[in-house]
């Protein structure tokens, strides 16, 4: 076999060096355009894990870097003079040129000729001329964008600016340094890489980059002003570039990776934020399973798919990770006034992968810190604080989210929902919220939705009602009402979602007469007579749902229904006084808020649910969504809920763990309002971690609480708590332990080479 690779950073000498040692028949060529000395950067950060993998791959390499690394555990984060310290975190480091000198120092033993100052020949040639070509030349690959139209790449440019420095001495721990300057927030990220030198990379948003001048400066005179900045940080001392520039983060995504006998590696096929220092790491990782695939796989077409059966899953999980550390560095001014610990807490949890119940293992003394900070009486996870929205005071965070049942008669609840909501309720959660409860007939999504528009259906709402309260005191009950709008008159969804029922269909309507998509109903616009009929309905369903008992209103805002479809531009193509502007977009919602909370109990709390983005373009983005809670906070409401799309059919969401609550988190900052998060918040480990963070006041599971409805108890029980902010009914009080298992044995390494 011959094989090619472009590229001779950590990740293409890797695999060369893998690829040659595990069949030394093959022929193994390195094409590296630089000299052997010359990179760019400093320190690079080796994780614990790709150590392991490196081990068992070839422990040649893995007992050079032992020597050479230098090892520490603690994370310093300095902001308003305060230092805070966490423990546990287990770094190790190496010099760049070390770590490449001993790539080439086994490629050269074990046989792969290296090319230095030498560019490789065209891709084509190369392809044709050998069985297989690593295409490992960094996040410019000219690999990549020669054949653009197979590979699909997606580069994403960032607003922040950096540059990567050097300081001639060593960090004591991975430090963070928070500056706050005439121009606006900086920030520095330092680490030591050999006993007398450190990384420095000093961020700062585009626009306070531009403010403070660094635009203007060469690259001698950035280097002395970021200094003078940090001073503190770096006791006095000065920094030292190599050919540093500013430049600006940029994450490369592709949709594939290989195309016949070319495949990307490392920062060609992705990237991923400099911040959870996972450049390096996720090319070496790359190697070592191209390495394995290629040995385990019957041909190389084989092993190329497998290769990206593999690694794409991972590397995804990890852009979500970086992306998250990326954004919440460059909106750093959002919590620069959270207590000092909190704000400690909340830039280690940044990624997600850092969590409340990690933390608490890495270093309990600086976890229990700051939750005493944010109030939890001791050993009380956060999840189990009361929370307080007007005149409720609910036990604890968790919130069984709204989620449609289709399994009314005639808009009654019956016999299903109070067990369903009953059960819930005995499981501990300290909000249960029912499904879209809706105002009219005509307003329902599917014949299956329940309502609130007779007295019939009050009465049977108010059997769940008195259940709940009677049998689980302390929990709340919460009713969420809207109107369908355009997506009304389908089918139930398990026997065909958003699709419209065969027969015996209901006449819609909407802020415009715009189908949800392509053979849906075409809803009649609204006049301004069936507007104030719809207000009115709302109102009606009010008088009933404070009749029928419930602690809590949620006026649906979200997710494509009537009152949503007014907010968006998408579905809102009025010319009248309730379309256009954003301010005649919210008129409608706005009047309807208003005369709800004109007729709700005065002590009970009202919630608005709203999609932050409609995830396509053209659409709702986050910065309406700040301006539409605003409006609604102005207005009376005492918390939003904060979900995103569902409003068209042609959306593209973002999905990953806990990938809607960076919208709350805005809001809540941004607007001072209490938010309730939603979306793939699936652990209670999540749940204590976006509060202890500040991100949001109230969680809302759906699906978890489907699969366990009493899972807030056991969360509890998993976390050894007893306290009343998960209260087990008496009944139920003989399985408040979880009971044992059996043991398991942990699966061997999967890359073991050796």
């Amino acid at each position: 076999m011959r094989v090619a690779i472009i590229g001779g950073g950590p990740g293409g000498l890797y695999a060369a060096a893998l690829l040659k040692r595990l069949d030394p028949a093959r022929e193994v060529t390195v094409w590296e355009r630089n000299a052997p000395d010359e990179t760019f950067g400093f320190g690079v950060v080796l994780s614990d894990e790709t150590l392991g993998g490196i081990e068992h791959a070839d422990p040649v390499v893995y007992e050079a870097l032992q020597r050479r690394f230098v090892r520490w555990d603690d994370i310093d984060i300095v902001h308003r003079g305060t230092r805070h310290t966490s423990g546990g975190h287990g770094f190790a480091a190496v010099r760049r040129q070390t770590l490449l000198k001993i790539l080439h120092e086994r490629c050269h033993c074990l046989g792969v000729p290296i090319r230095f100052r030498t560019e490789a020949p065209p891709l084509d040639e190369l392809s044709r001329t050998h069985d297989l070509v690593v295409a490992a030349d960094g996040v410019h690959s000219t690999s990549r964008q020669a054949r653009a139209e197979a590979f699909r790449p997606r580069v994403d440019t960032h607003r922040c600016r950096y540059i990567w420095l050097a300081a001639d001495f060593a960090f004591d721990a991975f430090r963070f340094e928070i500056a706050e300057t005439e121009h606006g927030v900086m920030q520095l990220h330092g680490y030591p890489f050999e006993a007398g030198a450190s990384t420095v990379i000093v961020e700062m948003h585009e626009d306070v980059w531009r403010a403070a001048g660094f635009d203007e400066l060469g690259e001698q005179e950035s280097v002395e002003r970021c200094a003078k900045i940090f001073a503190d940080a770096l006791g006095g001392r000065p920094l030292r570039s190599n050919k540093s520039a500013w430049t600006t983060f940029r994450t490369v995504v592709n949709e594939h990776w290989s195309h016949g006998n070319v495949v990307l590696l490392g920062d060609a096929a992705h990237t991923a934020h400099f911040s959870i220092g996972s450049g390096t790491k996720l090319a070496v990782e790359d190697a070592l399973a191209l390495a394995a695939c290629l040995k385990e796989q019957p041909d190389v077409p084989a092993a190329l798919a497998a290769y990206e059966e593999e690694r794409k899953p991972v590397v995804a999980s990890t852009q979500r990770a970086a992306r998250a550390s990326l954004e919440w560095f460059e909106n750093l001014g959002r919590y620069l006034d959270q207590p000092p610990r909190q704000f400690a807490f909340n830039l280690l949890t940044r990624s997600r992968r850092v969590t409340h119940d990690n933390l608490r293992l890495r270093d309990a003394r600086f976890t229990e810190a700051v939750e005493r900070e944010f109030g939890c009486p001791p050993g009380t996870p956060p999840m189990f604080t009361p929370f307080r929205l007007r005149g409720l005071t609910l036990r604890n965070r968790v919130v069984v989210s709204p989620m449609d049942m289709y399994s009314a008669t005639d808009g009654v609840p019956g016999d299903f929902h109070l067990v369903h909501l009953g059960a819930r309720a005995l499981g501990g959660a300290g909000l249960v919220m029912t499904e879209m409860v809706c105002v009219s007939e005509e307003g329902r999504i599917t014949p299956g939705c329940a309502g609130l528009y007779t007295g019939r259906q009050a009465e049977a709402w108010r059997r769940v009602t008195d259940f709940v309260h009677r049998q689980s005191p302390g929990t709340a009950i919460g009713v969420q009402l809207g109107h369908s709008g355009r997506k009304g008159s389908t089918r139930l969804m398990w026997e065909g979602m958003d699709e419209p029922l065969p027969t015996g269909n209901w006449p819609l309507v909407a802020a415009s007469p715009l189908p949800y998509k392509p053979g849906s109903q075409i809803p009649r616009e609204l006049s301004r007579a069936q507007l104030t009929d719809i207000r009115e309905q709302f109102v009606a369903a009010t008088w009933r749902a404070a009749r029928a008992g419930f602690d809590l209103l949620e006026l649906h805002c979200a997710h494509g229904y009537l009152l949503s479809g007014f907010l968006s531009p998408l579905t809102n193509r009025r010319t009248d006084a309730y379309g256009g502007s954003p301010e005649r977009r919210l008129r409608f919602p706005l009047e309807v808020f208003d005369a709800v909370r004109a007729v709700w109990p005065a002590e009970r709390p009202m919630t608005v649910r709203i999609s932050a983005t409609d995830w396509a373009e053209g659409g709702t983005t986050a910065d309406d969504a700040v301006e539409i809670a605003r409006a609604f906070a102005a207005h009376g409401a005492d918390a939003i809920d904060v979900s995103t799309g569902q409003v068209v059919a042609e959306e593209r969401p973002e999905f990953g763990r806990s990938y809607q609550t960076p919208f709350a988190d805005r809001i809540r900052h941004e607007v001072g309002i209490p938010v309730i998060a939603v979306g793939a918040i699936s652990s209670w480990d999540d749940v204590n971690s976006l509060l202890l963070a500040g991100r949001t006041d109230l969680c809302a599971l759906a699906r978890p609480h489907l699969y366990d409805p009493h899972w807030t108890l056991h969360a509890a029980a998993e976390q050894g708590y007893e306290g009343p902010g998960a209260v087990w009914p008496a009944p139920y009080r003989a399985g408040s332990r979880r009971p044992q298992t059996g043991r398991t044995d942990a699966p061997k390494p999967r890359l073991s080479l050796s």
